[in-house]
């Protein structure tokens, strides 16, 4: 696995700014609605072929299976079943937690393309070598910090609303509210 733009070297690739836009505005979207501003797009061949975004944390909520990540890769499962997933690009406003980087994996998506560090749950930094085989094998590429800026907003704005309690005082949140949004 090869992990890019974490402590590191950001490629900047067109598409990769023009599709964490997309995922950005379902973000924004989610964050209207009340819940955790996470959104993903997944392409394929620069089309988009499938979307997701965060549900179950609006209102009090805690639902932890309703991530972005796992609703769009439902959704391609339904949407593109014949596509070769090493073809695909995942792209998301938070870098997947260790769920759903389990289930990019196994799904055997070629790359993944992330905003904001999960300095409290990411999953792309873990060290495969020590996961069971079944994980070992995967091969994606990582790119962090893609439109970072603009993601780090959204969640500045969620934590700091009175009204949203999910992960209220937690170390992401505490770590995203002291993160400075210059530049």
């Amino acid at each position: 696995m090869k992990i890019s733009g974490i402590n590191g070297t950001i490629r900047r690739v067109p598409q990769d700014i023009h599709f964490m836009g997309q995922a950005l505005a379902a973000a924004e979207k989610a964050l209207e609605q009340g819940e955790f501003p996470v959104g993903c797009v997944l392409t394929c061949e620069n089309r988009v072929v499938a979307t997701g975004a965060r549900t179950g944390t609006g209102g009090g909520g805690r639902n932890e299976v309703d991530h972005a990540e796992i609703r769009a890769l439902r959704r391609l499962a339904d949407a593109a079943p014949a596509a070769d997933p090493r073809g695909i690009t995942l792209y998301t406003t938070m870098e997947p937690c260790l769920m759903c980087f389990g289930a990019i994996l196994l799904y055997n998506i070629g790359r993944v393309v992330f905003a904001y560090e999960d300095v409290m749950g990411g999953g792309t930094r873990c060290d495969l070598r020590r996961l069971p085989p079944l994980y070992r094998s995967c091969r994606t590429v990582i790119t962090g910090a893609v439109r970072r800026r603009e993601s780090l907003l959204l969640f500045k704005r969620f934590f700091s609303d009175p009204s949203n309690g999910y992960w209220r005082g937690s170390r992401l949140a505490e770590y995203t509210l002291a993160q400075k949004t210059e530049g």
